[in-house]
């Protein structure tokens, strides 16, 4: 054994007295460490992983405002590119703890710090701002990430700061370029489109509505331009850049508002103007040679008046000091409702006394009442996230008629509503794959969800049943209602709810108003869940029932509802001519006593004052039958309207026979009304699509002709033989049916009489002898009836007009043609930006599909084309309306399997914002089918029994 140290027993047991000392202070201290090592170290983790795959904002920022630069190039770079250039600073405040910026950016490329990092960030009010440990961009949530090497604080507020370049593309999203010619010059245009979700293309934002913030705007821009933003212009002044002189113009800081709401324009348009001294400047901008023309004149002239009762409807001021409205040779939507600085397609905003229709007129009526209401209902109060579009949308369209209403009292806008945007509604919403008003949040993320939402049911539905709305509560107290909202609510954002709850407060305030239940648990029914009911009124017993009305009662709804597809019904109703009040059906089925009758005619949702459908029993269908044949003047004429619409889609459903719904057609013959007549003709024209390859077309065209004869005569006549027009605005849509329909069906003479005026023109092509109104009836029955030599003047018009709204109606003329070979050149033409706008590219393929000829070449052509056409067009293409358009006369087994193999071949690809309306064509089409192989034989008997 080795040499070793002695210790005493004594002096050992002390050190291990020590020892156990020592290891039990360790202990101690390395607990003590380790509690405050997890107390001003360790921090609870926030879980930031992959935080950049969500397409929703965390939440953790809040924009205060943005300072933006930006350069559009109006000439092509050595690349032959379009491009803009830019910097972009933006204040915002940490809400929630986070060492992660996301923030939007679609296609931008950015300009690196010395660090390699895309952005700078500082902090403001003496916050600190951590350093940026990475940055990098993600495609397909389209954000730029930053990654920071310490955590922001919660309260305190940073400056984030980019310099970036973009593509002014024509794609018309974004920052994009409009292009035209003026005098064999050709112009380019900078101008944006933001909504939904394209503000990220222009500077990297927080591109949520939510999101709100002030934003100040600096545009750099050739000397011979004009620069426009949501704010006045503090000034322009010509500085240097890279060797060259340019303008550089800024301007006032907006008001607090959403992205979507951005918007900026550079041109060398010119403008008129409201008179020096006007409360607000209204402004109305388009290229020279239209403004010169004279064709702003009309809008400038409502612009002021539907703006005053917007501002008395509102009990609200506006909120800015002017409203420049732009019409743009390029532009996907009718309009867009940028805060101060209004966008519109050149036919929305523009009007030439000479050369535009009263369509026209009130088409550009209907627009700027649309853009202006949402001044306040959008804008001012916006909504919280885009499952609540329709409250937006919706409420605009309603209101729109009430300000162009007010423009122009005498034309009965009011009640037109009923054609143009209920109807609509009906026919979607009658749909198992429609959907309802407002979807749960988590449903619409992705950017082609939300875009999806942009249809007949958002816009069209939503003004309907807002209107329902406003009919059961009385005008004067939904105004009421809607100004105590924008009061609550002014530059913030809501959720639907939020409306009904300022609406509850002023009905609990007036004893005059009575409801059988909340506006709350009434209106849900009407957008939480999709579709509508149909109410079976029996006057032998006075019971009623509510069911769902369903096109095709063989198919299940596409979506399960709380409600079990039930509705609280306010049911408006007369009995033979006198106005019985209203009655509330609150359950499936209830009795009314009052409906129970042995003589008199009972009708129900008179003037259409509810979205729903109304069925009887057939004594009752017998009567009011009867009454139209006696003496139809009896029954109000929107409602004469309705029950024509009503029959035929109680018909289609099944629930009613066909036989009926044709019985209502009878009457017709001593009609001279618009509205009926306009009912009518849009529910024939499914027989049309339905038959016009069979030999039911000949005898359909036969019956026709003896019931639209009286009215060729009644206008041939009122018109001293077509050379006057007639005073009544709804009797100029009503000639213009006469006409249409006098055509199709072979009236005679008037095939002659439309090719004689085409001739005439073509004669003299500087002295257009066709009055507006008749022009795209006249067009399309002359090409139609004519060969190459009137297609290619039609073409050729065509591409010489400088207006428009002519434009529009030769493009749709063009379409007629019977000619298989100038159909696919005009296809071919539709997707080549140098012969037909991008913006039109949609309205094309879908005319030449309701060509009986084209149809099947219009079919061949978007599925040959389809994965360009996504590519190419996403930005600028309605898909919905194109799937819809060219399907719509599908009624056969062979293209039913066309349909499901086009889905099932362009599943990869996709189909951008139309996934649910191939779904629904597909629905349609075996309805169709159905439909035809049930009725052709009943149709067919019925019109050969009844035809003169």
């Amino acid at each position: 054994m080795g040499k070793g140290l002695y210790i005493s027993k004594s002096v050992g047991i002390t050190l291990i007295v020590l020892a156990v000392a020592a290891v039990a202070t360790i202990i101690a201290l390395s607990v003590v460490f380790h509690n405050e090592k997890s107390r001003t170290v360790e921090k609870p983790q926030i879980n930031e992983t992959d935080q950049w795959k969500s397409y929703r904002l965390p939440g953790t920022l809040s924009p205060q405002y943005y300072n933006i630069t930006l350069w559009p190039r109006l000439v092509p770079d050595a690349n032959g590119m379009y491009i803009f250039t830019g910097h972009s600073g933006v204040a915002f405040t940490c809400v929630k703890e986070t060492g992660l910026i996301l923030i939007h950016s679609n296609k931008l490329n950015y300009t690196l710090t010395p660090e390699g990092h895309h952005a700078k960030l500082t902090g403001l009010e003496g916050a600190e701002a951590p350093a940026i440990k990475k940055t990098w961009l993600e495609v397909e949530t389209q954000y730029l990430v930053i990654q920071l090497s310490e955590t922001l604080q919660v309260g305190k507020i940073y400056w984030l700061y980019m310099e970036f370049q973009g593509e002014l593309a024509n794609d018309l999203g974004g920052f994009y370029r409009s292009e035209y010619f003026e005098n064999g010059v050709k112009k380019v245009v900078a101008t944006t489109q933001m909504q939904p979700t394209d503000a990220r293309k222009a500077f990297p934002c927080f591109d949520e509505p939510a999101m709100k913030a002030v934003f100040h705007m600096t545009l750099i821009h050739p000397l011979d331009t004009v620069a426009l933003s949501n704010g006045m212009d503090k000034g322009t002044e010509t500085i240097t850049l890279n060797n060259q002189q340019v303008l550089q113009t800024k301007f006032d800081p907006t008001e607090k508002m959403s992205t979507y709401l951005l918007a900026f324009v550079v041109s060398d348009f010119t403008f008129i103007r409201s008179p020096a001294g006007a409360e607000v400047l209204i402004r109305i901008w388009a290229r020279r040679e239209a403004i010169e023309a004279g064709q702003g004149d009309y809008a400038l002239t409502i612009t002021g008046n539907i703006l005053d009762f917007f501002q008395n409807y509102y009990n609200s001021k506006y909120p800015l000091s002017k409203s420049d409205q732009i019409a743009l040779p390029d532009f996907s939507a009718g309009a867009m409702e940028n805060w101060g600085l209004i966008t519109y397609r050149e036919t929305a905003l523009l009007y030439d006394p000479i050369m535009s229709s009263n369509g026209d007129k009130e088409w550009v009526t209907i627009v700027i009442s649309h853009e202006l209401a949402h001044m306040w209902f959008g804008n001012l109060v916006t909504m919280k996230w885009w499952n609540d579009l329709w409250l937006n949308e919706g409420f605009a369209t309603y209101a729109s008629y009430l300000g162009a209403d007010y423009a122009q009292p005498s034309w009965n806008l009011k009640d037109l509503m009923v054609l143009k945007e209920i109807h609509k509604a009906f026919a979607a919403d009658a749909l198992a794959t429609s959907h309802p008003l407002s979807s749960l949040e988590e449903d619409v993320k992705t950017p082609a969800q939300i875009s999806a939402l942009f249809d007949t049911i958002t816009y069209s539905k939503g003004g309907a049943v807002l209107r329902m709305l406003s009919e059961f509560l009385s005008e004067p107290v939904f105004a009421r209602g809607l100004s105590a909202y924008l009061k609550q609510f002014a530059y913030g954002n809501t959720v639907y709810t939020d409306l009904w709850g300022k609406l509850q407060e002023v009905v609990d305030a007036d004893p005059e108003v009575n409801l059988p239940a909340t506006i709350t648990e009434i209106m849900n029914r009407w957008i939480l869940q999709m579709g509508f009911p149909v109410v079976t009124i029996d006057t032998q017993t006075g019971s009623i029932t509510q069911n769902h009305f369903l096109l095709d009662a063989d198919t299940k709804p596409s979506r399960s509802s709380a409600y079990n597809y039930e509705w609280f019904v306010p049911i408006k109703w007369m009995k033979s001519g006198t106005a019985m009040g209203q009655h509330w059906l609150l359950e499936k089925t209830a009795t009314h006593d009052p409906m129970k009758t042995n003589s008199e005619w009972v009708l129900a949702n008179v003037n259409v004052s509810g979205f729903y459908r109304v069925n009887y029993d057939p004594q009752n269908w017998e009567r009011l039958l009867s009454q139209l044949s006696t003496d139809h003047s009896d029954i109000p004429v929107i409602s004469r309207a309705q029950i024509v619409d009503d029959a035929f889609n109680l018909a289609r459903a099944k629930i009613i026979s066909t036989t009926v719904a044709l019985n209502t057609t009878k009457f017709l013959s001593e009609e001279k009304e618009y509205m009926p007549w306009e009912a009518a003709v849009k529910n024939l024209n499914y027989f049309f699509l339905m038959f016009d390859r069979s030999e039911v077309y000949g005898a359909l065209q036969k019956y026709l002709r003896g019931k639209v004869q009286p009215l060729v005569e009644y206008f041939r006549n009122v018109t001293s033989d077509w050379t006057e027009i007639p005073s009544s605005h709804t009797d100029q849509y009503n000639q213009v049916n006469a006409i249409t329909l006098g055509c199709t069906t072979e009236v005679e003479g008037l095939a002659d009489l439309t090719k004689a005026w085409f001739r005439q023109w073509m004669e003299n092509p500087d002295k257009n002898p066709i009055h507006s109104n008749m022009k795209t009836t006249v067009y399309c029955n002359a090409i139609a009836a004519g060969g190459a030599a009137e297609w290619e003047f039609g073409w050729k018009m065509y591409k010489n007009s400088s207006n428009a709204a002519e434009a529009d109606k030769l493009m749709y003329g063009l379409s007629c043609t019977k000619k298989p070979w100038l159909l696919n050149r005009y296809l071919d033409y539709s997707l080549d930006p140098d012969m037909i706008r991008k913006q039109d590219a949609t309205y094309v393929i879908v005319y030449i599909a309701g060509n009986v000829i084209g149809q099947p070449l219009a079919w061949d052509f978007i599925r040959a084309k389809w994965n360009y056409i996504l590519n190419d067009y996403g930005g600028s293409l309605s898909f919905s309306r194109l799937i819809l358009g060219v399907t719509k006369r599908f009624s056969t087994e062979f293209e039913l399997e066309q349909l499901q193999q086009f889905k099932e071949e362009n599943v990869a690809a996709g189909f951008g914002s139309a996934a649910q309306a191939v779904d629904q064509a597909i629905e349609t089409t075996k309805a169709n089918m159905k439909w035809v192989s049930e009725n052709k034989q009943l149709v067919m008997q019925w019109l050969t029994e009844n035809s003169a």
